[in-house]
């Protein structure tokens, strides 16, 4: 007899996933665009939307279509060495090097260093980063209890907190929307679409599908049918939540401008909105609301490295990779937020365009017969695109070839010059399999064999 799931068990792991996604940056960047895209708002809302929710979701749901255990085994289709390569990668990404560590520093630099007076030094951040990642080491090394404490106790608080300064904003904004900045005037759609990109939600859905998929297996689900149905309702309702408060907060910072004046980072934006409204128990309440939602990140990003990083280093235990990894995010933290996000662009600029082809040949693995040639060469002429635009991310462009991509590649300045490539090398990879495909009689005879 087929087991079933209770609806209330969805509900949590949805308020699970959600909070898992909801960190620093789904915090800051939001904000920003609200206030850079002015009355161009909602084209800008729209494209950070797909970015930040829709692959995101699609995301989550590939990887269950998909049937495999991990990430790696889903990237090894296009070859076995671009299956590490690209895991190995994505997972220091959105771990280690850049998330993890932001997700301290912005935690500090909006909830912690506005109490404190003048230039206090180092110590504080110090200090801070040790109590962050220590208490994100506690909940990590627990990590069969991840979805009753994150999916009960901590998504309910954080959501409470959010929607009592989103309810204020709405219910008496501070202004209208203002003319929308240089980056916004003219392809505002693409700009937030780009803008999407740095939540590193796309990467993380690869990861924290699988931290879903494994909680409906724990309470004893197996059937694969059952589970993509689980996983597209936990989902969906992560989703939902995440697109409302996207919305909400590019509408805060859009009718912001005219209180607070144009500030250059999303934190200043909603430090400035709760000081408006609240004053110094508005930045109490914003200190609360940035804690609880990258101490929620912070515990799953670690939960799902140590994991991986547990198997691919077999003599090393997930405590000890917990432990380690918690530290390291401490004392990367401490480069400061402007640091890690000025060297974590151009490689989210390389692997994004990666990560999205993958999701989409994934739902179309039946199609192209699972053809590893389709997966590999559209994955290949996406990354001689992608790396261009890294390099030229990362202030390091190659002259002849940025020139001859800009007049020639379409869509190349608004950041989308892989999208034909990724299409063409799909095509050419699909000719090749037709092409190299044995016959049904050949087929047989050495099935015969």
């Amino acid at each position: 007899m087929k087991k079933s799931i209770p609806f209330s068990y969805v509900i949590i792991t949805g308020f699970m996933l959600f909070a898992l996604f909801f960190g620093a940056g789904n915090l800051i960047f939001p904000a920003l665009l609200g206030q850079q895209s002015g009355s161009n708002v909602l084209t800008a809302n729209l494209g950070f939307i797909i970015t930040g929710v829709g692959l995101p979701l699609l995301g989550i749901l590939a990887f269950a279509i998909s049937g495999k255990n991990d990430l790696q085994d889903l990237a090894s289709r296009a070859h076995p060495i671009f299956g590490y390569a690209f895991t190995i990668i994505l997972y220091l990404s959105i771990g280690p090097l850049f998330a993890m560590p932001r997700t301290g520093t912005v935690s500090y630099e909006i909830g912690v260093q506005p109490f404190l007076s003048g230039d206090s030094g180092a110590w504080p951040l110090i200090i801070y980063s040790i109590v962050f990642f220590g208490l994100t080491c506690f909940f990590s090394l627990k990590p069969a209890k991840i979805v009753e404490v994150v999916g009960k106790y901590l998504t309910p608080a954080l959501l409470v907190v959010i929607a009592i300064l989103i309810v204020t904003v709405l219910v008496n904004p501070i202004g209208s929307p203002q003319e929308a900045t240089e980056a916004y005037s003219s392809n505002a759609f693409f700009k937030g679409f780009q803008e999407g990109y740095l939540t590193m939600d796309t990467l993380a859905a690869f990861v924290f599908g699988i931290i879903v998929i494994n909680s409906v297996k724990n309470i004893g689900i197996k059937d694969r049918k059952s589970i993509l149905g689980f996983t597209w309702k936990a989902a969906v309702i992560a989703a939902v939540l995440l697109a409302l408060i996207y919305t909400s907060l590019s509408y805060l910072g859009a009718t912001s401008v005219a209180g607070i004046g144009q500030l250059d980072n999303g934190g200043s934006v909603l430090a400035g909105v709760s000081d408006f409204y609240y004053g110094s128990a508005g930045n109490i309440l914003l200190g609360l609301i940035v804690f609880g939602a990258c101490l929620t990140t912070s515990i799953g990003l670690v939960t799902a490295c140590s994991s991986y990083f547990s198997r691919l280093l077999p003599n090393v235990s997930y405590n000890v990779l917990a432990v380690v990894l918690s530290v390291f995010s401490a004392v990367i933290a401490n480069a400061g937020l402007s640091n890690i996000i000025t060297f974590s662009v151009p490689v989210l600029t390389i692997i994004y365009p990666l990560a999205i082809v993958l999701i989409f040949l994934t739902f179309l693995h039946d199609v192209i017969g699972g053809s590893r040639a389709v997966y590999l060469t559209s994955l290949l002429f996406t990354f001689a695109v992608s790396l261009m635009e890294g390099l030229n991310a990362a202030g390091i462009p190659i002259p002849g070839v940025q020139q001859f991509l800009t007049e020639n590649l379409p869509m190349y300045t608004l950041g989308l010059g892989w999208l034909l490539p990724a299409i063409a090398g799909a095509i050419i990879g699909y000719v090749i399999y037709l092409a190299t495909k044995p016959s049904k009689t050949e087929f047989n005879k050495a099935n015969a064999r």
